[in-house]
């Protein structure tokens, strides 16, 4: 499943950066392009788009108020070379703000947080698409991988590297640092118990104050981070138990 995806940007350089970036992202799929707010304003008539990358500082009508005039937006990321429009572009429930230019990566974690918009199902079906499961990129061996929130165990801390720990599949090493990853990840579904240690809270069977039992496998939880245990208890009212072990 493809979001469909519209650029309005009065730019032609700006234009083409977002048409390569679009077409390197398999879930994205670009329907149109346009060059200022009023030809996006009927293209949105005649076309469904589920996602805008819309430019703000545009002539005769701004991307802002393109956004106000619409009675059921689509979802927005804003780019723009202005940073002063960046609260007024979150006023209006923007997914993300986009300051020119932007790399590759950026333009990534922006459409990661789409992810978070989507309820992850307790309980899968066959009828279900894995396609719209929320999911995140992230670059290995200079490629860009598509991973399930669901497919992560849990994420390991290794220096400036980080690995990712996934159910039946091999694991992924990158270059990028643990805390990178925590700001990737939705904060309901993940838990930090550990300077070295990230975990997917539907993936815990048991803990302690000391401990959590995860995929057969014990890890520690800091001192620091022990408060996260009411958190870890909350979950198991909320979803299947996760049984607390007494200390050893």
């Amino acid at each position: 499943m493809k979001l469909r995806c519209l650029i309005v940007d009065d730019e032609p350089p700006s234009q083409k950066i977002l048409q390569t970036y679009l077409e390197s992202t398999d879930n994205l799929l670009l329907t149109g392009t346009c060059n200022n707010a009023l030809e996006a304003m009927q293209f949105l008539k005649q076309h469904p788009v589920d996602l805008l990358f819309l430019d703000i500082n545009m002539p005769r009508l701004l991307g802002t108020e393109l956004i106000r005039t619409l009675r059921h937006p689509p979802k927005v990321i804003f780019t723009t070379a202005h940073k002063d429009y960046a609260h007024e572009g979150f006023d209006l429930d923007a997914v993300d703000y986009l300051l020119k230019p932007y790399s590759f990566e950026r333009f990534l974690r922006a459409v990661n947080k789409l992810a978070y918009t989507a309820p992850v199902a307790p309980e899968k079906t066959e009828e279900q698409n894995p396609a719209a499961e929320p999911f995140l990129y992230f670059r290995v061996d200079r490629k860009m991988v598509r991973v399930r929130l669901d497919e992560i165990v849990y994420i390991e801390s290794l220096k400036d590297y980080s690995k990712v720990v996934l159910v039946e599949k091999k694991p992924l090493i990158m270059k990028k640092s643990i805390s990178t990853i925590e700001e990737m990840l939705p904060p309901h579904l993940f838990l930090r118990i550990h300077r070295s240690f990230i975990i997917s809270v539907n993936k815990v069977t048991a803990f302690t104050q000391n401990d959590v039992e995860i995929s057969g496998q014990e890890l520690p939880i800091g001192k620091l981070y022990r408060h996260q245990l009411a958190k870890l208890t909350l979950s198991s009212q909320q979803a299947s138990p996760i049984s607390p072990r007494s200390s050893r």
